[in-house]
């Protein structure tokens, strides 16, 4: 095996131009003449626009034009088609790219200013005189639904988005009906923003064919440029989009977002490059959030502990308007692994999207599974208290063993591989499980509290099943066109390690190319933890066309037949013979060699499109350790374990990285995370003085590790990876938190579980005690 073959730990590449400030962020990419855009927000959740008065703004310096919906009139599209229970299809309110009579959450796009500087298009803007009145509004998702709130839009009638059912009913009453045991919990998954370390930007720049050309940062070009080319009234192939490095997405940067068209009207009708950038308060107020969910969910068991069935019902916001994804994140995704790992034979989900006055929700990493495995974890915990069971033993009764596999779910989703309980024995033994009553003892004797708390996650991967990958031999390496998208995975190093192991190029002569509408035929971007099992099937695909031209060429070099040729290490050698040629050379000479046949023309240049069959599902076993002090309420995770299955590893070194991110974005949400609206709709927690994001010092050392249980439905063998530390730790942590506190007697704990939180959990305990 060579050190960069499958397996090896290689550093990553990108790291050095990235580190050294030799990165290329879209707020980097500025032209000569570039004017900019900034943005008139609404600062009321919900209002009727009366009237606009641009004529201050319009005189104040720099400033080239003022501009509202009249000028530029056009809607954000939701690609999701979804049918409620009866059939109808769900409520599709317009979501346009600057109000048109009405705001709907502080934030809303009304009007934007291009001047020549930032500075300057920011000072007009503030300038720009709106007449609003003000209207009730409802923030609050768990009220959105109720008679008598605030009807936000005429579509969507009680602010309902949509009633959606999965499940069988019948089956489901007479699994509770048989129950010997049924456990009921509630739970609330807040809201969280994004936070990626670089905020949004676009820069617009006109071309001279009449067309556009689009800088953004995003997590996937290609579903952006139709919606730019309907905004502007021209062709899809008169718009290119382009994005480079990208500093973080997390789903947030998977949205089209109104700042783009406003960045590309600018620039045709000044017939110059435009640009903005988001600062980090207007990210609070504009970038699509993720989760806020109120659910309720039920457990029916038998007198063997064994379940029989799960309900689900839950009313997720979509916020005051659909982002691309929005209705499906609670619904099909989530549905997708519900279940858990769990052998369970009825299942019924309901869900009701309901619209709130607030910044738009959509896919936040993991995009449903998250609170999907949240839900059945800390409902699988609950279950186990109430049975005077351990949490461990009740989920090993129940898991879906590896001789049931393929296991049809209560989903409809098959599970192709799982070891499940042999990856919790794995994680129970790195995490002393059974030796945390004497830890508990020692805390207590520390006046601490302390707690264990364990989930079990599986994963879906999503998105496009297709994807495209592209070879293009040069002078001095190998380009390699992919059709997804790094926001700091690191697939530069992933795929190139793919690509060397597979041709055999020098891993120095590799330059993964990406982000590009001109240049690459098409891609499903990146998302739902797809990129390196839907792009490294497409770079092996790709790969065999490669090989399959090369040994045309070769045979015609060297005057032998083509089954007598022979690819191995990079080089094509003569079978029995010692004549051979290393495929760099030869890529270099078949530009120049006539083609052995017509569909041999290009060289060894070569392009491919995949279609998978059927998706993975990454699993595996965090337990999370706390120490929460009964006075102040802190908590402190002493210890988290992680043992994952991931199917075959490619480069442990940038598994590790994900996880070890994802966990912490977990965390937060357990501990820190939380998006706070007033009565009135406006923003409480809009700025990282108000909304706390963990810090290095909160988090502990994780000890992490893997089985590999190769996937079965890819030829790689391998299961996504880059959303799973987001899909097992909250519910890790907040289990571990109700243990800490159940002889308290707390018996119910939501996220975020801060200081404050906790203490007057306590308090209240403690009062009910006296």
């Amino acid at each position: 095996m060579t050190k960069y073959g499958v397996g090896q730990p290689v550093r990553r590449v990108e790291d050095r131009r990235l580190i050294t400030g030799q990165g290329r962020y879209t707020d980097d990419i500025t032209f000569d003449g570039q004017a900019f855009v900034a943005v008139v927000r609404s600062p009321h959740a919900h209002a009727t626009i009366e009237g606009i008065d641009a004529g201050a703004a319009e005189k104040a310096p720099g400033v080239l034009g003022v501009f509202t919906a009249k000028d530029l009139d056009a809607d954000l599209p939701c690609e999701i088609d979804l049918a409620s229970r009866d059939g109808t299809p769900r409520a599709d309110p317009p979501h346009p790219v600057l109000c048109r009579d009405r705001a709907r959450y502080v934030g809303d796009p009304v009007a934007f200013v291009v001047a020549e500087t930032a500075a300057e298009a920011k000072d007009a803007a503030e300038l720009v005189e709106v007449a609003y009145e003000a209207l009730p509004a409802v923030a609050d998702t768990a009220l959105a639904l109720e008679p008598g709130q605030p009807q936000i839009h005429p579509e969507a009638p009680g602010n309902l988005a949509f009633d959606w059912h999965h499940g069988d009913d019948a089956a489901i009453e007479a699994a509770f009906a048989e129950a010997a045991h049924v456990t009921t919990v509630e739970l609330v998954n807040n809201r969280v923003v994004c936070n990626a370390m670089e905020p949004r930007a676009a820069v617009a720049e006109p071309r001279g064919d009449d067309g556009v050309t689009l800088h953004v940062c995003s997590q996937g070009v290609w579903g952006f440029q139709p919606v730019l080319a309907g905004h502007l009234g021209l062709p899809e192939d008169e718009v290119r989009v382009m994005t480079h490095d990208v500093g973080g997405g997390f789903g947030m940067k998977a949205m089209y977002y109104a700042e783009y068209s406003m960045c590309g009207f600018a620039a045709k009708r000044f017939n110059r490059p435009v640009g903005w950038t988001s600062e980090r308060g207007e990210a609070f107020l504009s970038d699509s959030m993720g989760r806020d969910h109120v659910t309720t969910a039920s457990l029916a068991l038998d007198a063997d502990h064994r379940i029989l069935g799960l309900k689900v019902e839950t009313v997720a916001a979509m916020g005051a308007y659909y982002y691309r994804f929005a209705p499906f994140i609670p619904t099909g995704a989530a549905l997708k692994v519900l279940p858990g790992v769990y052998a369970i034979p009825a299942m019924t989900y309901d869900v009701r999207g309901c619209f709130t006055n607030t910044v738009p929700v959509d896919a936040y990493r993991g995009a449903g599974r998250p609170e999907s495995i949240y839900c059945i974890e800390r409902l699988i915990d609950a279950a186990a208290r109430d049975l005077g069971l351990d949490p461990a033993e009740l989920r090993r009764i129940n898991f879906v063993r590896p001789e049931e596999m393929p296991y049809k779910s209560a989903a409809g989703e098959t599970y192709d591989t799982g070891e499940f309980a042999r990856v919790m024995d794995a994680c129970m033994d790195k995490a002393g499980y059974a030796g945390i009553a004497e830890r508990r003892g020692e805390s207590l004797a520390r006046g601490r509290r302390r707690g264990i708390g364990m989930c079990y996650y599986i994963e879906s991967t999503m998105g496009d099943p297709s994807e495209h990958a592209g070879v293009r031999f040069a002078d001095d390496g190998v380009e390699l066109l992919v059709g997804t998208q790094s926001n700091g995975q690191g697939h530069e190093t992933a795929y190139t390690q793919v690509l060397n192991a597979r041709l055999g190029v020098p891993f120095e002569k590799i330059r993964v190319v990406q982000g590009d509408t001109k240049r690459i035929r098409t891609g499903g971007g990146t998302g739902g933890s797809r990129s390196l099992t839907a792009q490294g099937v497409a770079i092996h695909g790709v790969s065999d066309k490669v090989i399959e031209k090369g040994r045309a060429f070769a045979a015609q070099h060297f005057e032998a037949a083509p089954a007598d040729i022979r690819f191995e290490d990079g080089a094509f050698t003569v079978a029995g013979t010692d004549r051979t040629i290393d495929i760099l050379t030869l890529a270099a000479k078949a530009r120049t060699m006539t083609a052995p046949a017509p569909e041999l023309e290009g060289g060894l240049d070569a392009d491919a499109t995949i279609q998978l069959d059927a998706w993975t599902f990454p699993n595996g076993c965090h337990i999370a350790e706390v120490e929460i002090d009964p006075d102040t309420g802190v908590t402190e995770i002493v210890a988290y374990n992680i043992v994952d299955d991931f199917g075959v590893v490619l480069n442990p070194l940038l598994v590790e990285g994900q996880v070890h991110g994802g966990v912490v974005q977990g965390i937060g949400q357990a501990l820190f995370e939380h998006t706070v609206y007033d009565d009135a709709g406006q923003l409480v927690s809009g700025t990282l003085m108000d909304y706390a994001l963990p810090r290095a010092w909160d988090m502990p050392n994780f000890d992490f590790s893997t089985i590999e249980v190769p996937c079965k439905n890819n030829m790689m063998g391998v299961k996504g990876c880059g959303e799973a530390g987001s899909v097992g730790s909250p519910a890790a942590v907040i289990n571990a938190v109700l243990d800490a506190l159940w002889d308290d007697g707390v018996r119910r704990v939501d996220m975020p579980a801060t200081p404050l939180y906790l203490w007057r959990l306590i308090r209240e305990a403690e009062r009910r005690a006296a």
